[in-house]
């Protein structure tokens, strides 16, 4: 009777294991999906959408691959090349405050920070957005409920900071690293909206 308790409990904890990285497995997966799709430039909230969509589904154990994948992705990208513009136009306007530091004029250092620091919280509220898209979501909406969230929920966004930097140090290190990882950091970007949820 005990020997069928511990071979019980180990079978259990292997298929935890196995489950665990199954999902794990996965998120690389999708890193490499998420960055192929972010090869049209404006595309990348589209390709997180899609990403954090599909790894949404793989969590809930229902069935879907590259194909829904990419139908995610046809679907997400309609409106989301919008986003996508308007996410490059900021990244333009911190780069042009970030040469005004370094050329040292007056209160430079001070408009460089607040300019980081805004397109910090941007990559975030993008993020968190499209970690909760559904096909027909308005993208404006969902950016300013996601704007929202950055704000009222410091620790949920401190962890989507931590997994950008992940990537930031990946790519750093060993550049090819950084297209699987995007993958963890849809994953990350979906766990903190089912923290966010069920608070």
């Amino acid at each position: 009777m005990a020997q069928t308790r511990v071979k019980a409990r180990s079978s259990r904890r292997e298929s935890v294991f196995g489950e665990r990285f199954a999902v794990f497995a996965e998120c690389l997966l999708t890193g490499v999906w998420i960055a192929v799709a972010c090869l049209g430039v404006v595309t990348y909230p589209a390709a997180f959408a899609a990403g954090a969509r599909h790894l949404r589904r793989r969590t809930r154990h229902e069935s879907g691959g590259l194909r829904e994948f990419a139908a995610d992705f046809r679907a997400a990208v309609r409106g989301g090349w919008a986003v996508g513009l308007a996410g490059w136009a900021a990244a333009a306007a911190v780069r042009m405050d970030v040469l005004a530091v370094r050329a040292g004029l007056p209160g430079g250092p001070f408009v460089g920070a607040v300019g980081v620091l805004a397109l910090i919280g941007l990559a975030v509220a993008l993020l968190r957005a499209a970690a909760v898209w559904t096909p027909g979501s308005a993208w404006r909406a969902l950016v300013a409920d996601a704007g929202r969230r950055t704000v009222l929920d410091p620790a949920g966004s401190f962890l989507v900071v931590c997994g950008l930097a992940v990537v930031t140090l990946s790519a750093l290190f060993v550049l090819p690293l950084a297209v699987p990882v995007l993958g963890a950091v849809a994953a990350a970007a979906v766990a903190v909206e089912q923290r966010y949820r069920h608070r």
